[in-house]
């Protein structure tokens, strides 16, 4: 009959009417290329900018890869400054382990070390102690003290941050109110423990929890196996 609707449009009305937002949104999903075929709809469509008004699509892709770009550009610059600090930090490292080899003495080794840690990390105070019997009064851990770091030897690697107040007294010879954060490194193992490298700041965020601990650690590393040398050597020439 004319004018009556046919049965194909008015199944096509009802299945529109029936057509969600999320009918549309995976339907798209499902289709990534569906624009490519249909590019004029990219001028028509309209989506609200954050700065208020609305632009097109297309303007709204732009101006996502311009925020991307930008965000990928900041990357780059922190990983390039990333990589300066590690070569910097890798220099400082061959030049004191070359000082270190070139040490006349034990005490020569401790003093070069702790400069080169006042100079790299900027702590306000370095403290090592040796568990060896022949170290100096001033670098020597008393009889029961090297028992305060067992669960740092345990550990195994450095601590940041709060640390025990004992361990600071022993480092320290002082329960100083006034350190804020510390860095403690074992030196050696727990088998083998040959002392304890310490920092400390009177800033509560100078030494973090989070923060990389590459050059304490590579140091420490360098310092214990100084200590053993000029161990040895002493040992041969007694």
């Amino acid at each position: 009959m004319t004018g009556q609707p046919s049965k194909a449009s008015s199944a096509k009305a009802e299945s529109l009417a029936t057509l969600t937002a999320t009918d549309v949104e995976a339907y798209l999903r499902d289709h990534p290329d569906f624009f490519q075929d249909h590019l004029p709809l990219l001028d028509i469509l309209r989506i609200p900018h954050p700065t208020g008004g609305t632009v097109s699509l297309l303007e709204r892709q732009i101006t996502l890869l311009r925020d991307k770009h930008r965000a990928l550009e900041q990357q780059m610059a922190e990983l390039v400054e990333r990589a300066r600090d590690n070569e910097r930090v890798g220099l400082h490292l061959h030049e004191l382990a070359k000082t270190l080899m070139r040490a006349e003495n034990l005490d020569a080794v401790l003093a070069l070390t702790q400069d080169a840690l006042r100079n790299e990390l900027a702590a306000e105070r370095v403290s090592i102690r040796l568990a060896a019997p022949e170290a100096d009064p001033l670098h020597a851990l008393e009889s029961g003290e090297l028992a305060t770091f067992d669960p740092l030897f345990a550990r195994g690697t450095a601590q940041c941050g709060r640390v025990p107040a004992e361990m600071l007294d022993v480092l320290f010879d002082d329960t100083d109110a006034s350190i804020g954060s510390a860095i403690l490194m074992p030196l050696g193992s727990q088998a083998d423990p040959i002392g304890v490298l310490g920092l400390a700041s009177e800033s509560p965020d100078r030494f973090q929890p989070d923060m990389g601990t590459y050059f304490v650690t590579h140091i420490g590393e360098l310092l214990a196996e100084s200590i053993r040398c000029h161990a040895e050597r002493n040992s041969a020439a007694a």
